[in-house]
């Protein structure tokens, strides 16, 4: 009995052994801090595959730009230094301008637009991804996109030469024909920019305002709803096709469910963090009439140079989304 009990462990420590030697990790990196609602919906996708998988591909989140700063993630998921990764979506729009088709502003204002924008969009771009070594799992829009300062503003003057936080091609061309100075800054850099000096405002959700206490450093936030950029979850196509079948059905499945929940949270974040910021001291609400008026002639610019350069592509998008209206 002792020598069966003995053969019976070693074969239970030899099927554990051998389980550990065939299972994944999959390090998962983030730019934004763990307590932003797009790494806690990461986060959950994340114990969602690794649960549903049993254990043989376990994914290990990395906020905050802690493995790979947000610019790098791209670019490490493409040549397989991490297997899967989030990024802003059209935090790569001078790469194609098909990336920043969720950043014209004054295109799509709301939710509703945003999810009618992303239905049009997606073909295109899971094509683009596809050829760039990439597989797109799920994406998640942030809250509408308002503008943050230090001090009243109440017309496009007032803005002139302000150092501008920039994130993308469309924030830095927005600063530009603001007459301000634009400055890139990634979303972990955001707090000691503000801090020191480097950036006097931004264009942001009052998501971001709200995780970096903004209210520390700026004390304005104007509700404008220019648009609702993308984060997206993407997967190197050589760990994609890696994996087994049932690990990728589960992956799946767990990415429509992180959409279904990232775009609930996201609507749901959009009062919380506004009242917020109010709570940390900001003044908060609409930009008055003649700012929106404005803003919205760059937007008939900035529309007019995407178009030009996303070309057929990018206008048989933007006519599919106008066909849902």
């Amino acid at each position: 009995m002792k020598i069966l009990k003995t053969l019976m462990a070693a074969t239970a420590l030899t099927a554990v052994t051998a389980t550990a030697a065939v299972a994944e990790k999959w390090d998962m990196p983030m730019a934004y801090s763990a307590t932003n609602f797009h790494s806690a919906v990461g986060a959950e996708f994340a114990k969602c595959v690794t649960a549903g998988t049993g254990g043989d591909l376990e994914i290990v989140t990395h906020p905050s730009g802690s493995l790979f700063k947000g610019g790098e993630i791209k670019r490490a998921v493409q040549t397989g230094q991490a297997p899967i990764g989030e990024r802003l979506l059209s935090g790569h729009q001078n790469e194609n301008a098909l990336f920043g088709f969720d950043s014209i502003p004054f295109l799509a204002t709301s939710f509703d637009d945003s999810a009618k924008l992303w239905k049009a969009a997606k073909p295109s771009l899971e094509k683009l991804l596809d050829s760039q070594n990439l597989v797109l799992l799920y994406a998640v829009p942030w809250p509408p996109q308002g503008l943050y300062f230090k001090k009243e503003v109440n017309s496009v003057a007032d803005m002139k030469g302000l150092k501008f936080r920039s994130y993308n091609s469309a924030t830095a061309r927005l600063a530009e024909l603001a007459g301000m100075l634009p400055v890139q800054i990634e979303a972990a850099e955001i707090s000691q920019a503000f801090a020191t000096g480097v950036a006097e405002s931004m264009v942001s959700s009052g998501s971001t305002g709200y995780d970096r206490k903004i209210w520390e450093s700026l004390t304005h936030f104007y509700e404008v709803d220019a648009w609702l950029p993308r984060n997206y979850v993407i997967v190197n196509k050589g760990s994609w096709e890696g994996t087994s079948d049932a690990n990728r059905a589960v992956m799946r499945g767990c990415a429509s469910l992180a959409e279904y929940t990232g775009n609930w949270r996201s609507k749901e974040y959009t009062g919380f963090t506004l009242s917020g910021l109010r709570a940390g001291g900001m003044t908060v609400g609409p930009a008055g009439e003649s700012l929106v008026n404005e803003l919205k002639e760059f937007g008939k610019t900035m529309t007019s140079e995407w178009l030009e350069k996303a070309g057929d592509e990018g206008k048989a998008i933007v006519d599919a989304f106008n066909a849902m209206k």
